[in-house]
């Protein structure tokens, strides 16, 4: 079912966006279309096979764009319990009314550890709706006998964290038919590129290289914030809740809610340029030696005392891995201190931070709390440096109480 809102936009392939395809169609054994970011592929896939009032079942745990993304898809977020030491869909915990309600699934593979993807498949099979993976920080991971993002309907990919383009996407289709319908959609979505955004990309490496090395972070972003280029102060962006009840009579479109959507990435839908696309390129062609140094970080951050469980993770060469400390705020200033910048933390939940009135809470929100307050995502590539940092400053680990520590997650997500 393509429903979609292609303008009139035409589809133009050039010889760069087919080459980055081709890469990706080998890696997952399925077709492959490049997008201009992760949130742009989801909000995409959505479109086409969700109709407009349908709910999602989704994590708690997970980034706030994306929780905007659903709702600029005319699409109710349904909030899922949680596994509470790697924050997947704890499928056993989903009442059968829910299940009966939704009419789609949608994963999170957060910080790379794979959602029980074959179980979610079968439960979709049976019910007869799509499955949606969003798989941007999971690149290289693996469920099952296959990659993640070869489980669903669609599936989107972020070539901006273990890629390290900061920019570009793709978006993986189980069937290969809906190429053309797909393309058309992305087409009548798609802004045209600005030569300011490209230049700005261009010379992006350089001045952050120059931060670096002048170890001028903090007048960096003191100066961000003073241009009033900042998108936010907190670990989640204000929800304006009055302007977002506004814009939810606009759903399905982006235009109504893509002061929310573009935050942190304010070129999400523009068209890739050459340079972009080749440095993207670029960086695609080192990936496989990106996700062996991850795997090795990852092994090593898993043989610590902030680690559990060690065999819910695996090998999987996971972008962030979660570690959990009694008192994270001290364990952060410990390592800014030292330079790493904690990033991606996810707190409080999404049915917390945004209420009945725009999403289904969890029936069981506790697991999800647990772990949005206490997980400390480390960097796997920095995983030495973490680890000195924290035992010098003498971080404790933190046991998840009791009622949550009965219910550990299935390695690898497999059940």
């Amino acid at each position: 079912m393509a429903i979609g809102e292609a303008g009139p936009g035409s589809v133009r392939r050039g010889p760069q966006p087919k080459r980055l395809e081709e890469t990706m169609r080998v890696r997952l054994g399925r077709e492959c279309v490049y997008v201009p970011s992760c949130r742009f592929g989801l909000y995409v896939a959505l479109r086409h096979w969700c109709p407009p009032g349908g709910r999602v079942l989704m994590s708690p745990v997970n980034d706030d764009v994306i929780f905007f993304v659903v709702l600029a898809a005319g699409l109710r977020p349904v909030q899922a319990p949680l596994n509470p030491l790697d924050a997947s869909i704890d499928i056993e915990a989903v009442p059968e009314e829910t299940w009966g309600s939704v009419s789609a699934v949608l994963t999170t593979n957060l910080y790379g550890n794979p959602d029980p993807a074959p179980r979610l498949r079968r439960k979709c099979d049976a019910l007869g709706i799509p499955l949606f993976e969003d798989a941007a920080h999971a690149i290289g991971s693996r469920v099952g006998d296959r990659p993640v993002g070869a489980w669903g309907e669609a599936s989107a990919f972020s070539l901006s964290k273990h890629v390290g383009a900061k920019a570009g996407g793709m978006l993986s289709l189980a069937d290969p038919g809906l190429r053309d319908a797909v393309e058309k959609t992305c087409a009548g979505l798609l802004v045209p590129r600005r030569a300011s955004s490209e230049l700005a990309y261009a010379v992006r490496p350089f001045a952050e290289a120059t931060v670096r090395g002048l170890r001028l972070r903090r007048a960096a972003w003191a100066a961000i914030r003073l241009l009033g280029l900042a998108d936010r102060e907190e670990i989640r962006m204000p929800l304006r809740p009055d302007e977002l009840a506004q814009a939810e009579r606009g759903a399905p479109g982006l235009e109504a809610h893509h002061s929310w959507v573009r935050v942190d990435m304010h070129d999400y839908r523009q068209e890739s340029g050459l340079l972009r696309l080749r440095r993207i390129g670029r960086k695609l062609d080192r990936l496989d030696d990106v996700l062996d140094a991850c795997r090795a970080g990852t092994e090593l951050l898993l043989s610590t005392p902030w680690a559990k469980p060690r065999d819910a993770y695996g090998t999987q060469p996971l972008f962030r891995v979660p570690l959990f400390v009694a008192d994270r705020d001290a364990a952060i200033a410990a390592l800014a201190r030292r330079g790493i910048v904690v990033g991606y933390l996810y707190d409080p939940p999404l049915d917390d931070y945004a209420g009945a009135e725009f999403t289904n809470p969890s029936p069981a929100p506790q697991a999800a709390r647990w772990f949005a307050r206490h997980a400390l995502p480390v960097d796997p590539l920095r995983a030495r440096t973490v680890v000195e940092v924290l035992e010098r400053s003498g971080a404790q680990p933190v046991e998840a109480p009791g009622e949550l520590s009965r219910s550990r997650p299935t390695p690898g997500g497999l059940g």
